[in-house]
């Protein structure tokens, strides 16, 4: 399943070439075209991302933001503001807000398409190593819990599904990937190129049922195919 992007603004010529630009990116979108609505459609959607206009009806962009950032599960949910604001308080609220990056307008949607990459791919990093540093936290304190009672076996992993059959350049692609190493670390450290590695992931989320980063180290977690 794609990544969920939200995109609020209330121009609608802005939204739509957002919107069409990011869908033909390969992302799912939802949108909004002011503030109220874009909270509820947080909700509902619970999106990977957010890039939203600072003036709009209702709710402007940094309220948005604000209830946005007082919610757990959203606190490190990545935001780009758009705006034709220059002032340079305005920008230092946003960012005091939880903003993650400016892009003033006009803008170009290939530059708009970059960020966007960059900050997901960042913070499925950031989730996939939560993870793993939770597997390893559980992982310890079964070893010392298993000590105490002088248990004669070591805890080991949930054995792997055997619906689940890797390839070996796979397995290499998920050890990297559950190392919390981008895509361009992991091509540098196979000699892949970007798209090779690419494929290899979108092979693993397939075979995993997996819909992201974060929920395929997850599943390589629970399931033993670390190594």
């Amino acid at each position: 399943m794609p990544l969920m992007i939200l995109v609020a603004d209330d121009d609608i010529g802005t939204r739509l070439s957002i919107s069409d630009y990011l869908e033909l990116s390969g992302y799912s979108v939802v949108a909004a075209e002011n503030g109220q609505e874009a909270l509820a459609l947080v909700d509902e959607y619970q999106p990977h991302l957010i890039v939203t206009d600072i003036t709009m009806p209702r709710m402007d962009g940094y309220e948005l933001v604000r209830r946005v950032r007082q919610k757990v599960e959203f606190r490190l949910l990545p935001v780009i503001f758009l705006t034709a604001r220059t002032d340079i308080q305005e920008r230092i609220r946003g960012y005091q807000l939880g903003c993650d990056l400016y892009l003033p307008k006009p803008f170009d949607l290939d530059e708009l398409g970059a960020v966007v990459r960059n900050l997901l791919e960042r913070s499925q990093m950031i989730q996939a190593e939560m993870i793993h540093a939770e597997w390893r936290s559980r992982h310890q304190e079964a070893e010392l819990s298993a000590e105490k009672t002088n248990a004669t076996a070591k805890f080991t992993p949930t054995p792997a599904l055997s619906t689940v059959s890797l390839t070996e350049r796979e397995q290499e692609v998920l050890q990297l990937l559950a190392d919390g190493l981008s895509n361009i670390q992991i091509g540098h450290r196979l000699h892949l190129s970007p798209r090779t590695v690419e494929k290899h992931v979108s092979s693993l989320l397939r075979k995993t049922e997996t819909n992201n980063r974060a929920e395929l180290v997850r599943f390589v977690m629970e399931h033993g195919l670390m190594h």
